[in-house]
């Protein structure tokens, strides 16, 4: 070998020591490395294997690499997938690198190698036969498989070579091993080696200790086993039995008493033999336990006997529930049907409507029409599917799903469940419980529930599940498709005054100790309620006011000494005070550019004024009030038909687009809105604003408005016109193929409002405006 070696490649190791006689492989992936590894094989086959000082640097410097390293031989070069070189060397000396020669596209270095220096004494050569006694027995120790190469090395002559080998392997941590192939004396080697296996020895050792220990440990578990058989012979013997014992006498004589299918029997006789042969004291007695008390309680073959008298069926829901004839009639005919074929599974009902209309209350209420349990389950906000399935049983504390939950809560396997605010389900990292309540709400797939936490079928097609939601945009459609879908819209003010006489006024007395009529309430008192203290679509704001005005009325009694309280109008202002809404007073004046618009949302129907103004300009079209997308694209095609048709309009002229500015504002800018039913409101507003006509202000229209001029149809007419009647209009213009809904709408405001059915913008303009044009 050269004393020095010039231009000789250099790849950086991580995390890796490679020894002078150590045969090694590693694989090549940085581009740097590939290219010295390349110039290598190119020139002699050598290459210099030096390690990072730190081992994240992903291009290191020459600052980052040790000087001391490895001169090895290339021996095989094997390429392997995704561009990585896998290389066989074997070290042939230490090397000290002396000098850079160049640092791109690789490293090249000049390296001088270094010798081992020794001096062979009886100490040097008791030193040795040390070192290689305590590497014998570290190996014997250690059983880790170390390679057959080094058998034989009492016969090597070379004790530096002896050193290395032992070095390279022994299991130590980069910094040490590199500091034994920076020791260039071999004495200086040999005595670090012997500290470290010395010190390595005394470990296994203990290890050895611990794990003998842990065995005699086992060995005495199986005995006390064996010795717990036996005493439990005895004291049966005597007629004494431990705490397992009785546990496990009583949880057969459950199962034996208990209707169970032959899959669930199976499963938990298993389950008391594992009890059985853990011991009294083994930690998983306690899950076993939880486990067999969960199959115990729920109710397999436990249900109902349903009420089929469909006349008392009808009485119960109207005695219960003022209203909702499409959820009661629904009821009806499942029973009938029922009745006529024993075998009809569960329906899936879905009420969606704004909040305080009685959805829950309704389900209650059938639940107690037909004579079956009710289980309640709310799903807004949940967001782990394990809250529909439940946790596996490999967790710790892991529990059933909130529906066997309810299944057992409800005593029977065919409640009324009722799955609240189904549109608030949430997803996150845990899953999406909306796909675990595919199976559940599936009528076809149910009757093989499987729970995580069981692991066995229950049979839920008995339910009677009914889900409540505030609007369908926002329940994911696979859900949708497995739901009978019944809209239960808003109250008027006739039937808000039924629910609060006949439901809420006698609960609330009762809920507040009054019970001998010495409260009692007129019916305008009841109407000046809804009329002048509440603007909702449902009664739960009702129902808050009249809990209010009987709360004053009972401290008045009790304070002042009153035997009774008359609830008159005068009565309802006093303990309320000013009139929160006034609807007879509401746009009296009709006004040019103010056109009333109505709106569908989640809460009910609403009125949405819509005001528009010119000005001298350069035809600019700006939109303000927090609109959404859709309804800024309604405004665009009103204005482009206007432009369009201005011919039509009186009073419009020709280059209106080119000298005037026109604003359309939707008051209330806080609240966000959206939806293409408002096309026809901004249409006319825009219309009555260039022709300064005025809008009549008992009017409101909704539809939406095509660039041609048509009125497309629109949703939540019901809503809509409800909200319009209770904000005083009296004629609403409607989409021509809206007419089929006005069925849906009570005769009550269907006979109080006028309704205009149109097709074109024309015809709305002809009607909205209180001059013609």
């Amino acid at each position: 070998m050269d004393k020095n070696l010039k231009d000789i490649p250099l790849i950086p190791l991580r995390g890796m020591t490679v020894f002078p006689y150590m045969v090694v492989h590693f694989d090549v992936g940085r581009e740097k490395s590939k290219l010295a590894l390349e110039d290598a094989m190119i020139n002699g086959q050598k290459i210099f294997l030096s390690s990072q000082k730190e081992y994240g640097v992903e291009n290191p410097h020459k600052e980052d690499i040790y000087n001391i390293g490895t001169i090895c031989n290339i021996k095989q070069i094997l390429k392997l997938p995704n561009d990585v070189i896998r290389i066989l060397v074997e070290g042939e000396s230490r090397g000290i690198l002396r000098e850079y020669i160049g640092e791109e596209p690789f490293f090249k270095v000049a390296v001088e190698p270094i010798e081992d220096k020794f001096e062979i004494n009886s100490d040097f050569k008791a030193l040795v036969r040390l070192v290689v006694k305590k590497f014998n027995k570290y190996i014997n120790l250690s059983e880790n498989g170390i390679s057959e190469s080094i058998i034989g090395m009492d016969d090597l002559d070379n004790p530096g070579r002896v050193a290395d080998i032992i070095s390279a392997y022994l299991v130590l941590e980069e910094d040490k091993k590199h500091e034994l192939l920076e020791t260039q004396n071999v004495q200086d080697r040999l005595d670090k080696i012997l500290g470290i296996l010395t010190e390595e020895i005394e470990i296994l050792e203990a290890e050895n200790r611990i794990e003998l220990k842990l065995k005699s440990d086992i060995d005495k578990s199986r005995k006390d086993y064996y010795l717990r058989k036996q005493l439990k012979a005895i004291k049966k013997e005597l007629g004494e039995e431990d705490g397992l014992e009785k546990d496990i006498e009583e949880y057969k004589a459950k199962i034996s008493k208990k209707k169970l299918p032959k899959e669930v029997r199976k499963k938990a006789l298993k389950e008391i033999n594992r009890l059985e042969t853990s011991g009294e004291y083994s930690s998983e007695n306690g899950m076993i336990k939880n486990y067999l008390d969960w199959i115990i309680d729920l109710p397999w073959n436990d249900k109902t006997e349903d009420n089929l008298d469909i006349k008392s069926v009808r009485n119960v829901l109207e005695n219960n529930h003022y209203g909702l004839k499409d959820v009661k009639d629904r009821i009806i005919e499942y029973l009938s049907v029922k009745k006529m074929n024993n075998s009809l599974k569960g329906p899936i009902l879905c009420l969606v409507g704004p909040p305080g209309v009685g959805k829950t209350s309704i389900a209650k209420a059938i639940a107690k029409a037909i004579n079956r349990n009710f289980v309640r389950m709310s799903l807004g906000g949940i967001k782990d599917e394990a809250d529909i399935r439940g946790h596996r049983r490999t967790y710790i504390g892991a529990i059933p799903g909130r529906i066997i939950y309810g299944i057992k809560e409800a005593k029977s396997n065919n409640p009324v469940f009722l799955l609240d605010e189904i549109d608030k389900i949430g997803a996150d990292f845990r899953g999406n419980p909306a796909d675990a309540l595919l199976e559940v709400l599936d009528s076809e797939q149910n009757n093989t529930f499987r729970d995580h936490y069981l692991e066995l079928d229950f049979d839920l097609s008995n339910v009677l599940f009914i889900t409540t939601a505030n609007t369908i945009d926002t329940i994911p459609r696979p859900l949708m498709d497995r739901m009978e879908v019944i809209q239960v819209s808003g109250y008027t003010s006739e039937e808000k005054f039924h629910i609060g006489k006949k439901y809420i006024i006698p609960k609330q007395l009762e809920e507040n100790g009054v019970k001998d009529n010495s409260i009692k309430f007129s019916d305008p008192a009841i109407y000046t309620v809804i009329n002048n203290y509440t603007r909702e679509s449902g009664v739960r704001d009702m129902e808050r006011k009249i809990a209010s005005i009987i709360r004053k009325a009972v401290t008045e009694i009790v304070e002042v000494g009153k035997k009774k309280v008359f609830v008159n109008t005068t009565k309802v202002k006093s303990y309320l005070g000013s009139d929160m809404f006034n609807y007879d007073k509401i746009n009296k004046d009709d006004r040019v550019g103010v056109v009333m618009g109505m709106a569908w949302t989640a809460y009910g129907g609403d009125t949405l004024p819509v005001e528009a103004v010119i000005m001298p300009g350069k035809g600019r079209l700006q939109l303000t009030g927090n609109l959404g997308d859709v309804m800024k694209e309604s405004a665009k095609a009103g204005y482009s038909y206007i432009r369009a048709n201005y011919k039509k309009f009186t009073g419009i002229k020709e280059d209106f687009y080119k000298n005037y500015d026109i604003h359309i504002h939707v008051p209330e800018g806080a609240i966000p809105k959206d939806g293409p039913s408002a096309g026809v409101t901004m249409v006319t507003a825009m219309i009555s604003a260039l022709t300064n006509k005025k809008v009549k202000h008992n009017v409101a229209m909704t539809g939406e408005v095509t660039l041609t001029g048509r009125v497309l149809p629109i949703g939540g007419l019901k809503e809509k016109s409800l909200a319009a009647y209770r904000a005083g209009i009296d004629t609403i213009i409607i989409p021509k193929d809206n007419k089929k809904d006005l069925v849906k709408i009570p005769n009550s405001i269907k006979n109080k409002i006028n309704y205009i059915v149109v097709d074109k913008v024309d015809t709305v303009i002809e009607n909205a405006l209180v001059d013609k044009l």
